[in-house]
């Protein structure tokens, strides 16, 4: 499938599965953490950043608008500009700050981004027994401001950046919102009041989505969120009724507990073939843009995460559909509640299956469940990008197949007419 320019405004595809563009062309997003990008970066570094996750083939950032605590001199820019002329809040937008904030967000449309952009991201609920004594978002500044300071910020934020049909605004961020909903549904309100017609999701807590939280209305994207197992937890969300949009969109961040590189490519990759829009990948010092960003832009994970657009927009991959009820791959899946677990996706006529193995299993393949009296095999390895094929099937009964190396791996199977699935 083409990976062209992606046209503006964004829209939702006619099944509900996916995020399209104008013409309702499906859009697989390759998203990248950028959270204090306008906070935290000069003009010129945001600009080079922006311009190698182009060359990577990313096409999506999340960002704060206004940071409370992760930038060099929070809630002030790099240039040392508050957000607010009486801080905290609402009412009060610093127009120097919004001016380079703005730049920003005109060179992320120059370069074709998807900017998933959050104008109150609201920190990390921690526990009680946990001590944080620095606030990480501005939950008790929306509670301060209330409906009226929050719907005032919805009416500016509209009037001042309601020219950017690239923006999809994500409400929240990091904690389930429970009294701020309220209020963040007034910064939705005053959006709209101002005639933006862009898209609204929504970041909650871990484990739950923004279709789990009362009076938190019109979430037309869904953002899956979770450290757990991540496939049980993206097969849940494509069970929803109605369908939306799925994205895997917070995850276990490349740099942060111990991640291995394996890690970070399964969660990608099973971000498509259980039936979700993409994945957002993360590393850490990248998303805050800490010391050694810059070095980090070539990092494993940013590699493997070019490597994984690449592959699927080979494929027309928003014809894939789960194999909820395994019945291509009928054996040797590995644990279901475990990290190794064989998912497979497939067309709706079954002539092309996508299968990810987190690490090599001995599976069972029922031909029977497949069209055609042959069955093209190729394996392509996420770690390097080389393919290889395998001897093809009949197309009758079952067979045992295996990857032909360590590590994790993709299988790729076609049958009928194999031209017609490439």
């Amino acid at each position: 499938m083409s990976a062209g320019p992606i046209r503006f405004p964004l829209a939702v595809s006619a099944d509900g599965r996916h995020l399209a563009d104008r013409d309702g062309d499906p859009i697989l997003v390759l998203g990248d953490a950028a959270w204090s990008l306008i906070a935290n970066t000069t003009p010129e570094e945001a600009q080079h950043y922006l311009r190698d996750r182009q060359r990577k083939g990313f096409n999506a950032i999340i960002v704060n608008l206004i940071e409370r605590k992760f930038a060099a001199d929070a809630p002030r820019n790099v240039a040392g500009i508050e957000p607010f002329t009486v801080p905290g809040d609402f009412r009060a937008p610093n127009e120097p700050y919004m001016a380079h904030a703005e730049a920003v967000l005109e060179f992320a449309k120059r370069l074709n981004f998807i900017v998933f952009l959050a104008p109150a991201y609201l920190g990390y609920d921690y526990p009680a027994h946990v001590t944080n004594s620095e606030p990480e978002g501005w939950y008790e500044e929306v509670l301060a401001n209330g409906e009226a300071g929050c719907h005032a910020w919805g009416r500016y934020l509209g009037e001042r950046f309601g020219r950017f049909d690239n923006i999809v605004w994500s409400i929240g961020g990091d904690r389930n919102p429970a009294a701020a909903t309220n209020p963040l549904c007034a910064i939705v309100r005053g959006l709209r009041e101002s005639n933006v017609g862009n898209l609204f999701t929504a970041l909650v807590s871990e484990e739950f989505s923004p279709l789990d939280i009362p009076g938190l209305d019109g979430v037309d994207i869904n953002l899956t969120y979770t450290y757990g197992i991540v496939h049980r937890k993206l097969h849940e969300d494509y069970r929803r009724e109605p369908p939306r949009p799925t994205i895997l969109s917070e995850c276990t961040y490349e740099g942060e507990y111990d991640a291995s590189g394996a890690q970070i490519r399964r969660q990608a990759y099973w971000s498509v073939v259980c039936g979700g829009s993409g994945h957002c990948f993360g590393n850490r010092p990248i998303w805050l843009f800490d010391p050694g960003w810059q070095q980090a832009l070539d990092s494993p994970g940013a590699v493997a995460m070019a490597r994984f657009g690449e592959f699927f927009r080979g494929l027309p991959w928003s014809a894939l559909r789960p194999d909820l009820d395994k019945t291509i791959l009928v054996a040797g899946l590995g644990e279901a509640r475990g990290l190794d677990r064989v998912c497979t996706a497939a067309t709706a006529d079954r002539a092309l299956t996508v299968s990810y193995f987190p690490l090599p299993h001995r599976v069972t393949v029922d031909l029977d469940a497949l069209p055609g009296h042959r069955v093209d095999v190729e394996w392509f390895d996420p770690a390097t990008g080389n393919k290889c094929s395998g001897a093809p099937l009949s197309g009758v009964g079952t067979a045992q197949l295996a990857p032909p190396w360590d590590g994790d791996a993709v299988l790729v199977m076609r049958s009928g007419d194999p031209a017609a699935h490439r």
